[in-house]
């Protein structure tokens, strides 16, 4: 498989660059032959290289509202696994990402969508591996825009078969799927709400089916919330004021950045990391795999956020 997908690009480059070069000829040919070497480059690293690459990336939230039982409290946050990309020589990475996972011995797994690419049966084939997933309290998860059959040319909609399928294969791996709802995590006498948003995406590609309110029907004072578009952060959950925590992905970081910069960074909108307004925190993980099995310096993460009091 590698071979053949090697030599795909290889024929590929070679056509490209002998266009580019008839083009070139006595125009500045040197130059243009390098640009040519360079995304050549890119191409091939992101695909055998940076697509394998997974990164642990350990952060810290404070909070002087986080019940006093919770100090302390590990979540591991993950998202867009994109499984259908998960075949042939990139199996295993899966197998790997599940391994760390559980290797951080979390209090909770979070999931904040895009477990497929365009088919649920990408999720059936992974089921075993992605069933292996365990917290003390659980594995927590919303959808994103790919669970939906919208990318299936269908109508948009929860009531289609393709989605029915997700959400029950969610639920079949011991999933608790948050669909504009929210659950009560406990220790001793303190407590906090787990509430999760259906996506809610910023343009008519995406569906828009977030509902704050409902989400949060009987939270308690502190609420941690699963948003797959970061986009709806700033459109419902700020103005609502109840969430302190939100997590998302759907950006991937572009699975392209230089030096740790993104160019998606240059449009001002929440693309990857901590932002803040109030006492209202945002974090945004550049995701786990991609429909395009390919990152460069935009590299795979799991993410374990460390709850911690403010004094």
């Amino acid at each position: 498989m590698i071979i053949i997908r090697f030599i795909i690009i290889t024929v590929l480059f070679v056509i490209a660059l002998t266009a580019v070069s008839i083009w070139a000829y006595k125009r500045r040919q040197k130059l243009v032959m390098a640009g040519a070497a360079v995304v050549w480059y890119i191409a091939l690293y992101g695909t055998f290289i940076g697509f394998q690459k997974l990164e642990v990336n350990h952060q810290t939230y404070t909070s002087a509202e986080l019940p006093k039982a919770f100090d302390g409290y590990k979540i591991v946050l993950f998202s867009d696994a994109h499984v259908g990309s998960y075949t042939g020589r990139n199996e295993w990475l899966l197998q790997r990402a599940v391994d760390s996972i559980n290797a951080q011995k979390p209090d909770m797994i979070v999931f904040t969508g895009d477990l497929q690419n365009v088919d649920p049966q990408e999720i059936a084939e992974h089921l075993s591996t992605l069933s292996q997933l365990k917290a003390k309290d659980g594995v927590y998860s919303v959808l994103g825009n790919h669970d939906y059959d919208k990318y299936l040319l269908q109508k948009d909609g929860l009531d289609t078969q393709p989605c029915r399928e997700t959400i029950a294969l969610e639920k079949r791996m011991g999933w608790h799927l948050l669909q504009n709802e929210n659950c009560t995590i406990k220790r001793g006498n303190d407590s906090l709400t787990i509430a999760g948003l259906d996506n809610d995406g910023d343009g008519k590609r995406f569906p828009q089916r977030g509902d704050v309110k409902k989400a949060l029907q009987g939270a308690t004072p502190f609420v941690i919330m699963l948003e797959h578009d970061p986009s709806g952060w700033r459109r419902k959950i700020l103005p609502d004021g109840r969430a302190q925590l939100t997590l998302s992905g759907h950006t991937h970081n572009m699975q392209f950045a230089l030096f740790g910069w993104a160019p998606m960074k240059l449009t001002g909108k929440e693309i990857n990391g901590w932002y803040e307004e109030g006492s209202q925190s945002l974090f945004v993980t550049a995701g786990l795999g991609g429909l395009i099995p390919f990152r460069f310096g935009a590299t795979g993460e799991i993410v374990v956020i460390t709850l911690n009091i403010k004094h």
